[in-house]
């Protein structure tokens, strides 16, 4: 099994903390999202992951640093790290095909910006899985149409019209990817464009054309990290998770003086705590430093200094430092703020 991951998109939508760091790599409950999905996609894949592929942007963004991380990643999950390069932004089908010498056997497709609770059973008859979620506003999303067979014969982009409540959530299975990649080179051969770019949809469609089964798989949980309001959300979910199983998210290395830790948390190892009160579901890196304060629902990243100060709803970018009174922030890395 592979797992093939496109994350070579600049994450414009959680600026300013993807400023100085790729989207997929914000912490969310003290790890990387794409660290996070790919552990999870693993962990309920139900089969070896022998290779783990990544595709990435500009390398004077996605440097040196992001592709030790993942080669890591991949290295700690007992599979090899293959690191590839989308140098425009032209697509997901695009993305795909500057993988393809990764693209055969069966394999996983997960983009980096969404985090899962699944189950992972495969439909033996299936010649691929498409996971979606059951949503209130289906035309806002891309949606599937299923026949009698509950078989997916048709993806439709932001219906206008009722189609399906099932949305896409950018995570597929191929038994042979090999077939996805020979369809995605038609579509770059024959230069089909929708939106100005190459769509993976397009390639599933000339699978469909050929009689491959589409079938869906459905999760119990979809975290989006698309945006600030929406990744603090996917953090106190998360932070549920790691509570439900029993996970300790807080270390003895933790200084705490005259403070207060409501669970679930994630703390930081080295963080000093002193007359504060932090949680319910905060998240604060390494090395932070938070004094007469209170902190909740909110996402603190490594090496920040708050002080008398209100947070709630909020992300903090590393080393930053805080000095007042607030309660919804989304404050950069290296910023500094002293009301």
């Amino acid at each position: 099994m592979k797992i093939i991951v496109p994350m070579a998109g600049r994450g414009s939508r959680l600026r300013p903390h993807t400023l100085t760091v790729p989207k997929p790599l914000v912490p969310v409950a003290g790890m990387p999202i794409v660290h996070r999905l790919v552990r999870d996609i693993a962990e309920v894949v139900g089969e070896k992951v022998e290779e783990v592929a990544f595709i990435l942007g500009d390398p004077a963004f996605f440097g040196d640093d992001v592709v030790e991380s993942l080669t890591e990643l991949a290295n700690d999950l007992g599979a090899k790290a293959s690191i590839y390069r989308q140098d425009q932004p032209l697509g997901t089908g695009h993305a795909i095909m500057c993988a393809k010498d990764s693209l055969q056997g069966p394999a996983v497709i997960a983009y980096a910006d969404t985090l899962i609770q699944a189950d992972f059973k495969l439909d033996p008859a299936a010649d691929a899985v498409i996971w979606v979620k059951q949503v209130d506003r289906p035309e806002a999303y891309g949606v599937v149409k299923l026949n009698d067979n509950k078989e997916i014969v048709e993806l439709v982009e932001k219906p206008k019209e009722f189609v399906s409540d099932l949305a896409v959530i950018g995570i597929y299975y191929f038994k042979e990817v090999g077939e996805l990649k020979n369809e995605l080179q038609n579509v770059l051969d024959n230069n089909i464009i929708h939106g100005g770019e190459y769509q993976i949809n397009d390639g599933i469609k000339g699978m469909m054309a050929k009689g491959k089964v589409f079938k869906t798989g459905e999760v119990e949980q979809w975290m989006d990290c698309g945006n600030k309001k929406v990744t603090v959300e996917t953090n106190q979910q998360v932070l549920k998770n790691e509570a439900k199983k029993g996970k300790q998210l807080i270390p003895d290395s933790c200084e705490i003086e005259n403070s207060v830790i409501i669970k679930p948390c994630f703390i930081g190892e080295g963080v000093k705590l002193t007359n504060a009160v932090v949680g319910p579901y905060a998240s604060i890196g390494a090395y932070t430093e938070i004094s007469d304060s209170r902190v909740s629902n909110s996402i603190i990243q490594q090496h920040v200094n708050i002080s008398k100060g209100i947070i709630e709803n909020s992300m903090i970018g590393s080393f930053a430092q805080f000095k007042g009174l607030a309660r919804d922030l989304s404050i950069g890395d290296y910023s500094t703020i002293d009301e």
